[in-house]
Order: structure tokens, then C-alpha cells, then sequence
């Protein structure tokens, strides 16, 4: 009998400590994992914070998860296009001659365009320049004037694109290139524009001239356009010799035509007291 009855409580001795052996490492398994995790977490933030490249992978890759749970799990696929590269209108500085670099990389800076954009069409105005007879600096000094190098650029008259051609009074030069659209094709409308300048500098007979023409000065002479190219040109002729581009000169604005400069009267003599004096003993002794 007491055989028996002891029997069930050893086992049931056994069973607990088991059970406490085990609810002891549960914990001790748990507690071991959260530090490890815990540090892991650590290193993972210190190399996250060290290592620009791998944090904006990471931060791109959370992203990516956050869209792709955002549309339901659908993940939009972009067709891909191998001569997209083709239409750019782009080139690589070092690929440009010397003074070309030296130019393109300075107007990059001043006008806050990317310089493969500005290389190629650097490189577009040098071979234009040759073909033409201008000045390719004269054309870029154009360009810089009348768009700042936006080749999307639209006037409040119908101008457009990086020359600011009048696209509806030349659709005829346009015709070659495909049609009106190609005005915000960058080479295509520094092509157009560099055509009418040639033409309106050989109508004129002089760069001035061309220029007057090519703004289309109506109310004025067109003098204060004029200067700004003319001095835009010598600055980059400047820079692609490698030297310091000339300082602005500020000149000051002209008046208009329709006032009057009158020169102010000249202030009356003033007496001195002696002389105020012998006038009038002069009176006294007259009466």
C-alpha cells in the first residue's frame, strides 16, 4: 500500500521538475534571444548610420514594400526601353575639347543646369558656329539671354524654346525637323534660331544688327538686349581661353526720350554788407 501511493508522487516529482526545467528554459531561451536580437538591431542601426549607400538601399527597399502593400500586392512593371538613352539630349564633359568643357561645365554653375545637357549643345554651337560663320559664344549667349537654358521656355508673345524662336512665324524651318513640335527639341531649335540669327546678321549687315532684328525691338532700340549678349559673349569667350570671366558692368538707365533735362538757374549774386552800405549813402546823397 505504501509502495503504491509513493509511487504517483515521485513521478509527479519528476513531471514538475521536468516542467520547471523546461518553463526555466523557455525563458532563459527567450531572454538570450531578445539580447541577441537586441544587438543585433544595434550593429544593424550604427552600420546603417556610418554607410550612407546600404541605409538609402534600405530605405528604398522599405519603400518598395510600403507601395507594394499600398496597391494590394500588384506590382506595376515598367517597359523597359534600351534607346531611351538615344533621345537624350546629353554628353559626358570629358568628351568635349577643352575650351568646350571649360565653357559648358561654367554655364552649368551659373545658370544651374545639368552639364551633359549643356555639353551637348555647347558642342551643338561650336559646329553650328563653323557651318554659319557666328561666333558659337554669340549663340550660347543667346540662348543664356533669351531662355536661361530652359529648352521648354515660353514667351507672352508665342516665342519658345531654348532660342525663344517666334515657332509660328518660321514653321517653314521647322518642316525639315518634323513639324512645329520639334521647337522644344533642344538641338533642333538651336539649330532654327541659329539659322534666323545668321540670316537677320546678313540682312543687317552687322552682329548688332542681327541682334535688333532677332529681339524684334519695336518700342525701343533694342540697346539694352543687345548689350546683354554682346557681354554674355565676351564672358564666355573669356572662359573657354581659361581666363576670369569679365565682372558685369553696370550701367546706369537711360531716360526716357520724352523728358526734358533743364538744367536748374544759376543763383542770383549775393551783396556784401560794404556794398549794401555804399548803395544806400549813394540814394541819401541823390535826395
Amino acid at each position: 500500500m505504501t509502495a503504491q501511493t509513493s509511487w504517483p508522487r515521485a513521478t509527479l516529482n519528476s513531471l514538475r521538475t521536468f516542467a520547471d526545467d523546461v518553463t526555466r528554459g523557455f525563458f532563459d531561451i527567450t531572454h538570450n534571444s531578445l539580447a541577441l536580437l537586441g544587438m543585433v538591431l544595434a550593429v544593424g542601426l550604427m552600420t546603417l548610420t556610418f554607410r550612407a549607400d546600404l541605409r538609402t538601399a534600405a530605405e528604398e527597399k522599405l519603400l518598395g514594400w510600403l507601395l507594394e502593400r499600398q496597391s494590394g500586392g500588384a506590382v506595376i512593371a515598367l517597359t523597359a526601353d534600351p534607346t531611351a538613352v538615344d533621345r537624350a539630349t546629353a554628353l559626358h564633359t570629358h568628351e568635349l575639347p577643352s575650351e568646350q568643357a571649360k565653357v559648358a561645365l561654367w554655364l552649368s554653375r551659373k545658370y544651374r543646369v545639368a552639364p551633359e545637357p549643356l555639353s551637348a549643345l555647347v558642342a551643338e554651337a561650336f559646329e553650328l558656329g563653323k557651318k554659319i560663320k557666328l561666333d558659337p559664344s554669340l549663340l550660347l549667349a543667346v540662348m543664356a539671354v533669351e531662355s536661361s537654358f530652359n529648352p521648354f521656355a515660353q514667351s507672352s508673345v508665342g516665342a519658345q524654346g531654348l532660342m525663344q524662336v517666334m515657332t509660328r512665324v518660321h514653321t517653314d524651318k521647322y518642316a525639315g525637323f518634323g513639324g512645329k513640335l520639334a521647337a522644344f527639341d533642344p538641338v533642333t531649335n538651336l539649330r532654327v534660331g541659329a539659322q534666323v540669327l545668321s540670316e537677320y546678321v546678313r540682312l543687317s549687315g552687322s552682329v548688332e544688327g542681327g541682334l535688333r532684328l532677332y529681339v524684334g525691338a519695336v518700342s525701343s532700340d533694342g540697346s539694352d538686349y543687345i548689350d546683354k549678349v554682346l557681354a554674355e559673349t565676351q564672358r564666355i569667350q573669356s572662359v573657354a581661353l581659361g581666363r576670369p570671366a569679365p565682372a558685369p558692368v553696370r550701367t546706369p538707365p537711360r531716360p526716357p526720350p520724352d523728358i526734358i533735362d533743364i538744367a536748374p538757374a544759376a543763383p542770383l549774386p549775393t551783396r556784401t554788407d560794404t556794398e549794401a552800405a555804399a548803395e544806400l549813402a549813394a540814394t541819401v546823397n541823390k535826395s
